[in-house]
C-alpha cells in the first residue's frame, strides 16, 4: 500500500487522478489537498506520505514554493509535478529543484503510471539505504570505556580530518577494521568511497590486478579492463588489511603509488593519478618482517605516519560487560527474539575467561549462548558451552 497526496486546486483533475491511481492498485490511500499551502501543512503533519503529485500553477502556493518547502523537510519523498502550462524551462527548474518527473496536463496514461511506480520505488529504495546506513553505523561503533579504548579514540579524533597515512596493528579479531572505518567516517573524505582489500585473501598472482586493475588482454582471463581498488577508492580511503601478507612485489608497486600518486593498470602504460588515503592493517610485527627480507622498510615508514595499536581483548577486560550488552541486543534483532538477561555470575565467568579470538570470539559465544538460552545466560549454561 502506498500513500500518495494530490495536491491539485481543480477538483475535476483531482478526481480524475485519485480514479486512476487507484484502478492501477486499489491498495493505494489518496489523499488531497487543493492548493499549496493545504498540500504543505498535510507534509508537515504526515510524514507517511510516500508520493506526491503537484500541480504548478495554484493559489497560496505555487508548484514550485510546494516544490522548495517539500526539499527543505526531507529528500526521500519524491514529487512529480504536473502543469498545463508545460515548457522545457519550467520543467528544467522544476527538476533543478528537487523534482522526480514533470508531466504535462493531460498527462499520457502510461506514462503517469509509470512515473508513479517508479516514484515509489525510488522512496522504497532510499528509506532501506537510510536504515542499512544507520544499520552499518550502529554495528561500526566501538564499545568500551576502557582507557586503551579512549586513547585509540582520542587518536582516531585528531588524525581522521588529515591526510596522514596510519598503521594499525593488533591481533586478528581485536577490531582493526573498525579504527580504519572510525578513520573514514570521521575524515572530509566520508561522503566517499571506503574501499577494503584483504591482502592476505588474494593470490599474490592477482594482487597486483586487484590493486592496480588491468587492461585487456593483458593475461589470459583479462577479457576487459577493469579498474582496481586505488581507482575505486578516489577520494576516499583504501583499507589494505593485513597488508603484511603482501607480496615484495606488488609492496614495491604500492610504494610508487603512494610516492607518485598515481597508478598503472596491469599490461597499460599510461599513469591513472588518484587522490587516496591509505590505511593499513596487520597483524603481525613488520619491524620482524622487514629484519626477514619480508617486508620493504621504505614501504612501512610510508604507511607509518601515523601508528595506532590495537589490544587484544584480554587487555581490555573491564570492556567485556559493554560489549555483551551490545552483542546480545544486536544478536536479538538480527534473528527477532526477546534480549535475553544474563546473570552475575555468568558475567563475571565471562569475563574472567581468555579471549585468543578476541572480539570475534566473544561475540560467537554470545550468539552461541542467546540461541541455547531458555529465558536468561545463566552460569551453568556458561559452563556448559562456554567455558
Amino acid at each position: 500500500m502506498a500513500r500518495i497526496l494530490i495536491i491539485e486546486d481543480e477538483e475535476s483533475i483531482r478526481r480524475v487522478l485519485s480514479k486512476i491511481l487507484v484502478q492501477s492498485d486499489p491498495s493505494h490511500e489518496i489523499i488531497e489537498a487543493k492548493d499549496g499551502l493545504e498540500g504543505i501543512q498535510i507534509i508537515d503533519q504526515d510524514d507517511t506520505i510516500d508520493l506526491v503529485f503537484c500541480d504548478i500553477k495554484m493559489p497560496k502556493k505555487d508548484g514550485t514554493e510546494v516544490l522548495q518547502a517539500i526539499g527543505d523537510r526531507t529528500e526521500e519523498l519524491p514529487v512529480i509535478m504536473i502543469s498545463g502550462h508545460g515548457d522545457l524551462e519550467t520543467a528544467v527548474e522544476c527538476m533543478r529543484l528537487g523534482a522526480f518527473d514533470y508531466l504535462s496536463k493531460p498527462p499520457d496514461l502510461n506514462r503517469l503510471l509509470t512515473t508513479a511506480k517508479n516514484g515509489l520505488e525510488r522512496k522504497k529504495i532510499k528509506a532501506e539505504n537510510k536504515r542499512l546506513k544507520k544499520r552499518l553505523i550502529k554495528s561500526d561503533q566501538m564499545i568500551g570505556d576502557s582507557v586503551a579504548l579512549n586513547a585509540i579514540r582520542s587518536m582516531i579524533d585528531k588524525v581522521s580530518d588529515t591526510s596522514a597515512r596510519v598503521l594499525i596493528t593488533g591481533p586478528n579479531g581485536s577490531g582493526k577494521e573498525l579504527v580504519a572505518k572510525a578513520l573514514h567516517q570521521n575524515s572530509s573524505r566520508s561522503s566517499s568511497s571506503f574501499v577494503e582489500v584483504n591482502c592476505a585473501a588474494i593470490p599474490s598472482e592477482l594482487i597486483e590486478s586487484e590493486l592496480f586493475g588491468h587492461v585487456k588482454g593483458a593475461f589470459t582471463s583479462a577479457h576487459k579492463d577493469r579498474a582496481g581498488k586505488f581507482e575505486i577508492a578516489h577520494g576516499g580511503t583504501l583499507f589494505l588489511d593485513e597488508i603484511g601478507d603482501m607480496s615484495l612485489s606488488a609492496q614495491a608497486k604500492v610504494l610508487r603509488a603512494l610516492q607518485e600518486s598515481q597508478i598503472v593498470r596491469v599490461g597499460a602504460e599510461k599513469p591513472i593519478k588518484v587522490d587516496v588515503r591509505v590505511v593499513a592493517a596487520t597483524n603481525k610485527d613488520l619491524r620482524h618482517e622487514i629484519e626477514e627480507g619480508r617486508f620493504r622498510e621504505d614501504l612501512y615508514h610510508r604507511l607509518s605516519v601515523i601508528l595506532i595499536e590495537v589490544p587484544a581483548l584480554d587487555r581490555r577486560k573491564e570492556d567485556i560487560p559493554q560489549l555483551i550488552d551490545y552483542f546480545s541486543a544486536q544478536i536479538a534483532e538480527q534473528m527477532g527474539v526477546v534480549n535475553k538477561p544474563i546473570d552475575k555470575d555468568a558475567l563475571k565467568a565471562l569475563v574472567s575467561r581468555s579471549y585468543p579470538g578476541n572480539i570475534r570470539e566473544l561475540r560467537n559465544i554470545v550468539e552461541r549462548l542467546m540461541i541455547l538460552s531458555e529465558d536468561k545466560i545463566t552460569l551453568e549454561l556458561v559452563r556448559s558451552f562456554a567455558l
